[in-house]
């Protein structure tokens, strides 16, 4: 099992600005890095302060002058939003200043918001055509001149410049929850990350299962695809047995203001929309603290091992670590270095 860390600038408020956010996230990284994780992964998300990270690939090259041996992988793109010229050229630059490092991540897109803003109001749930004609195209100009006639783009003779170091290309997984998704992703050899969100361990093996069940219909694809599962991630000091209180609340605040953006009706104030209120989820027990500690990644360096040891079991490669919970910058550090010092050991 390996190990990396997904992370946002996650921005509450006015009470600290956007430099220190982003001096925090590199703290975690450089943290990450120094205890063994092989991937740090920045996703795409616009105008929204609580996942602060309008440009992964800015971040990302930022971040390979400021560490040595981490992996820098867009966790991910959304791919209505990116003509493939510009996908293939970015993301062969970063693997050029990182010394060969880059992976890329890409996702169809969920939030309407975003849709409405960066792509006309074109429904979300159509960002999949975009991704299944953006993946081989970007392939094709990572490795020389492709001209391309798509439903989407259209673009005679071109090519990623500058190329990448990593040949042919720099690994590609794409998002997926539908069985579709995943076995496009394998059919195309692309590797797979999963969410369970808010489910629990059920959810994990269901992913799973869609997986295997791709790979069972592709005998053709020679070399198994990779699958990461990530999950909101917290650990406590067993000397402390509700700790993970903490945690719990912070998810729950995490997915109460996830929910806002995602289906309330208000429009955001500077970049900045309150938490959907407690009240509205009463008849909605998976945001409940205790629902929250069994399903979300939440325990004791010893609860956490038995869990990601199920995973391993199941077959997953690697396992994400999702720092992204509406804590402190300290409470983050302190559950990540929790995390290095107890469980990551278990898994060499």
């Amino acid at each position: 099992m390996r190990f990396s860390l997904f992370v946002h600038m996650e921005r509450w408020d006015d009470s600290i600005s956007a430099e220190q956010h982003w001096q925090n996230l590199v703290e975690l990284v450089q943290l990450a890095e120094a205890g063994g994780f092989g991937t740090v992964w920045i996703g795409e998300h616009h105008s929204m302060e609580y996942v602060a990270s309008p440009g992964p690939m800015q971040q990302l090259a930022a971040l390979a002058a400021q560490t040595s041996t981490i992996r820098l992988g867009s966790g991910t793109i959304i791919a209505p939003f990116w003509h493939p010229l510009r996908a293939a050229g970015e993301v062969a630059l970063l693997d050029v200043i990182s010394g060969g490092r880059a992976e890329v991540g890409i996702a169809r897109g969920a939030y309407q918001f975003e849709f409405d803003r960066m792509a006309g109001g074109m429904p979300a749930a159509d960002g999949g055509e975009y991704l299944r004609e953006l993946v081989p195209a970007m392939r094709a100009l990572l490795q020389g001149d492709y001209a391309h006639e798509g439903k989407h783009w259209q673009f005679p003779v071109s090519t990623a410049v500058p190329k990448p170091v990593q040949q042919p290309t720099q690994p590609i997984w794409l998002a997926a929850r539908s069985p579709e998704t995943h076995d496009f992703a394998v059919a195309n050899g692309c590797n797979v990350q999963v969410t369970p969100l808010m489910k629990d361990d059920r959810e994990v093996e269901d992913l799973m299962n869609k997986f295997e069940t791709a790979l069972a219909a592709h005998p053709e694809v020679e070399k198994r695809p990779e699958i990461m599962v990530l999950r909101h991630t917290y650990l406590h000091s067993p000397e402390d047995p509700e700790g993970w209180k903490v945690g719990a609340a912070g998810i729950n605040k995490y997915y109460r203001t996830f929910s806002a953006w995602a289906f309330g009706k208000k429009d955001p104030v500077n970049g900045f929309l309150d938490p959907t209120p407690e009240e509205r989820f009463a008849d909605r027990p998976e945001f409940e603290l205790e629902s929250l500690h069994k399903s979300a990644m939440i325990g004791t360096p010893a609860e956490v091992t038995e869990r990601i040891r199920h995973y391993e079991d199941l077959g997953y490669d690697e396992y994400s670590f999702w720092s992204d919970n509406a804590l402190t910058h300290e409470e983050k550090k302190a559950s990540l270095q929790l995390f290095i010092d107890e469980v990551v050991p278990n898994f060499r």
